[in-house]
């Protein structure tokens, strides 16, 4: 049995978690305080008293060793008055110890399966008052009732006040109570019968920020209710947790005071002004006056899984204006292109929203309804062919527009202005409007809602809907760089206490067709990569059978330019090497949506890479190796000497530029951090805020330019020592010499032919890995075929054909040695 508990103790933080598994039986071990304290306990448990008793050594807070003594009484006969587990949590040190605390409380809800329903009778309808005028939905079809919408998750309402409320109490936790709270936490504990629930509800302070449920004794009510299948609503009654003190040490607590009452509903139709799938209301049932008696109280919120349900409906009340006042906009005849269709996942994307002051927030922008069709119903299946009968028959006037409505919300931070009377977390904004689908242009009357973190809300002074909304979709063919444009405005006079300065949207946010297309780039890229690594591979692995079959060559191999393609493979092994071993989360690519598939290839890539690696190694040590032998020549070492003494400062200098271009780029010029999306919905980050690059990639940047210009070092030692033979095989030069071009070639066509692409998110040709832009993208490749064709003339007409005729003559003459025995 599971069970979770909070500990209170005065002279500690309130609010802590004392979780614990208690096994079946008489021996229980393994109780942890979260994050506080951790036991390991042993102890008895009586059947017949409810009474659990337990032993144990454990640490907490910073010291070492504390003997625990933990007590806790259970509820012999379960029902909504006997639900609470009571216990201590004691030290049995002395006082005098390091170990020794003052006795803590415990206090917890039991969920055991033999709870007894007594406040709520097999009638339906009781314990609630009078019936709604308004259509509710009916849960009867649903596989399990009504315990299909209540999972077990934490639900959270806001909570709305009458006007008298500043008259009469209408605090539910009672007239001492302090503050009127402004939100409402709802908890089934169990459903059983499809209509029976125990709840618990939460009204903690407005300063409690958690997801799990607030259970505080003094702010928490213990509940009881049944689903009235003829009026579709939850009718339940509250009670009060009593004598809460701090401490249960010498007496138990109760639950009494079951004078409140609780009725919910999920309306059927919602609209503009009702975008509530939740409607409720929680009042006394004692007479005016009296001890607890407090006013009626409205509560509303959203249940997501409730927009899939059959007989949800949407009634527009706000075409009319939206026609009037974009008559010329959304009656303008489109130009050819192609835009979302009004049932598609691009009508819902993520956004960010900018103010007057040039502040940047985040949000998100959904379609509640298109149509008569919930958007959430569309999206999780429903047939095309009855999507597009509705489509059809939902057309008004023009056939090009569409009934549309939507919900917008962003979390602006503290300091973001907007307006004068919203200083929320959260702002969301309902709308509703007319969706032109030949030019992707959406006209919509909003709503804002004003709820603040510092105002009780009060009833019908809850929206402002003088607000206008225009979104400009682009076509789905747009190249990269265009994204969704849009406007929040208010309609109100500026010196109107409602109004604020328009709001500019902007997303980044692409169709489904062209992240098809850029997922299929993608994959293609995989391939690429993983061919290129491989040929690397099979091309060194050529020039070493060559040198095999041809040892002499192997000193006229340039020690350079074996130095220089090594490391141009080393230097990003070293820099990713974790790669190799984990998943790099916080740098993970875009597309990272298909079970790891791009991290495996990333792996992959560098096992191929690593390797290329070895085998260049391998060269480099067998060059190496064969100039140490006796018959070896020392101008060979003078020769490479020379190559070192020109290419090294050419190098260095190199690394110099990309040095001092890193930091003017980073004080200059800054960048977007790559969006983050998934395949099926596209997620973006926090904020645009920027980044300059790394100045380990602008490194790696470099080394691949190095690694493309690989062949300078032998050109030069060819110049300087004139060797004979073929020191380097036709194909490993061409061969490599491609290999570093293709690259360029690709990204060439990608940027000029792709319909839209990301930054940073390349696998081939990856921008991190060398330079890429247009004019290197021309550069490079001409200056690797350069090379590749001075290295074939050089083996082919001489290693000087490239000099003047009279500086290919070497200035002596070999001459043969005179032994003693010519004398």
């Amino acid at each position: 049995m599971l069970l979770q508990l909070r500990i209170t103790n005065p002279n500690q933080v309130p609010g802590r978690l004392l979780r614990g598994i208690v096994y079946p039986g008489r021996r229980v071990s393994h109780w942890r305080v979260s994050q506080w304290m951790r036991v390991s306990l042993r102890g008895f448990w009586s059947q017949s008293s409810g009474k659990l008793c337990m032993f144990g050594i454990g640490s907490y807070a910073n010291l070492r060793d504390a003997n625990v003594v933990v007590k806790l009484n259970y509820p012999l006969d379960l029902t909504v008055l006997h639900s609470l587990i009571s216990g201590t949590v004691e030290s049995f040190d002395d006082k005098s110890s390091l170990g020794y605390f003052e006795p803590i409380s415990i206090l917890g809800l039991s969920q055991s399966l033999n709870y007894k329903f007594t406040l709520m009778g097999n009638e339906n309808g009781n314990g609630c008052v009078g019936r709604s005028d308004e259509v509710s939905l009916s849960l009867n079809n649903l596989s399990q009732g009504a315990c299909t919408v209540f999972r077990g998750h934490v639900d959270k309402f806001e909570l709305e006040y009458g006007s008298q409320c500043d008259n009469i109490s209408c605090n539910p936790l009672g007239l001492d109570a302090g503050r009127l709270p402004a939100f409402m936490y709802f908890r089934v504990v169990r459903c059983v019968e499809r209509r029976r629930f125990r709840m618990i509800l939460g009204f903690p302070d407005s300063s409690y920020v958690g997801t799990v449920f607030p259970f505080y004794p003094n702010t928490t009510l213990v509940s009881e209710g049944i689903w009235d299948e003829k009026e579709n609503q939850l009718c339940a009654v509250a009670c009060r947790i009593l004598k809460f003190d701090g401490s249960w040490v010498n007496n138990n607590p109760e639950v009494g005071g079951c004078s409140i009452r609780l009725k919910l509903r999920f309306p059927a139709v919602l609209s503009l002004r009702n975008r509530s799938t939740v409607l409720g209301q929680i009042w006394s049932d004692k007479a005016v006056g009296e001890s607890g008696y407090f006013s009626r109280i409205e509560f509303e919120g959203s249940l997501k899984v409730l927009r899939g349900i059959q007989g949800l409906q949407y009634k527009y009340t706000e075409i009319d204006r939206v026609s009037k006042s974009c008559a010329e906009k959304i009656t303008a005849r489109g130009k050819g292109n192609t835009y979302p269709d009004g049932y598609s996942s691009d009508m819902r994307f993520s956004m960010f929203v900018r103010n007057s002051k040039g502040q940047v927030t985040e949000g998100y922008t959904s379609p509640l309804f298109v149509s008569d069709q919930s958007y959430d119903e569309q999206m999780s299946g429903v047939p095309s062919m009855l999507t597009k009968g509705k489509l059809k028959a939902n057309r008004i006037h023009n056939s090009n527009l569409l009934n549309v409505s939507y919900m917008i919300s962003f979390n602006p931070p503290p300091d973001f202005k907007f307006g004068g009377v919203v200083s929320s977390t959260e702002v969301k904004i309902g709308a509703e409007g007319l969706y032109n689908m030949k030019t992707g242009l959406l006209c919509m009357i909003g709503c804002l809602h004003l709820r603040s973190n510092d105002k009780i809300l009060i009833k019908n002074q809850s929206l402002d809907c003088e607000i206008m909304v225009n979104v400009q979709f682009p076509p789905l063919n747009a190249r990269g760089g265009e994204s969704v444009k849009g406007t929040i405005e208010s309609t109100r006079q500026k010196s109107d206490h409602y109004y604020f300065d328009p709001l500019q949207l902007s997303s980044y946010s692409i169709s489904t067709s062209q992240a098809d297309a850029s997922i299929w780039r993608m994959d293609f890229e995989i391939i690429m990569v993983l061919m290129s690594n491989t040929l690397a591979c099979v091309f060194v692995g050529l020039q070493l059978l060559h040198v095999k079959k041809h040892p002499d060559v192997l000193p006229n191999i340039s020690i350079v330019m074996l130095v220089v393609i090594t490391l141009g493979h080393m230097i990003p092994l070293v820099l990713n090497f974790e790669a190799l071993f984990m998943a790099n989360h916080s740098q993970q690519n875009p597309f990272l949506g298909s079970g790891g598939w791009l991290e495996v290839n990333e792996v992959v890539v560098r096992m191929v890479t690593m390797i290329a690696f070895l085998l260049e190694l391998r060269l480099l040590q067998l060059t190496w190796s064969s100039r140490q032998d006796e018959g070896s020549e020392p101008d060979l070492w003078v020769s490479e000497k020379r190559v070192l003494y020109m290419t090294l400062p050419l190098y260095i200098g190199g690394g110099f530029t990309a040095w001092f271009v890193h930091i003017w780029k980073s004080s200059h010029q800054k960048r977007f951090k790559p969006l983050k999306l998934s395949r099926h919905r596209f997620k973006f980050p926090r904020e645009p805020t920027y980044q300059s690059l790394s100045l380990w990639e602008d490194f790696k940047s470099y080394a691949g330019l190095l690694l493309d210009g690989f062949l300078l070092p032998q050109i030069l030692f060819n110049i300087l020592f004139n060797p004979e033979g073929k020191a380097l095989a036709c194909s490993f030069y061409a061969g490599t010499t491609v290999v570093r071009i293709l690259p360029h070639a690709y990204d060439l066509y990608r940027a000029h032919s792709s319909a839209w692409f990301l930054d940073l998110s390349y696998i081939y040709a990856d921008h991190r890995m060398d330079f890429y832009s247009t004019t290197w993208d021309i550069i490079i490749p001409i200056g690797g075929l350069l090379f590749a064709l001075l290295v074939y003339f050089q083996q082919r007409f001489g290693n000087r054909f490239i000099l003047p005729k009279r500086a290919r003559e070497s200035s002596y003459e070999k001459v043969p040695v005179i032994g003693n025995d010519d004398l």
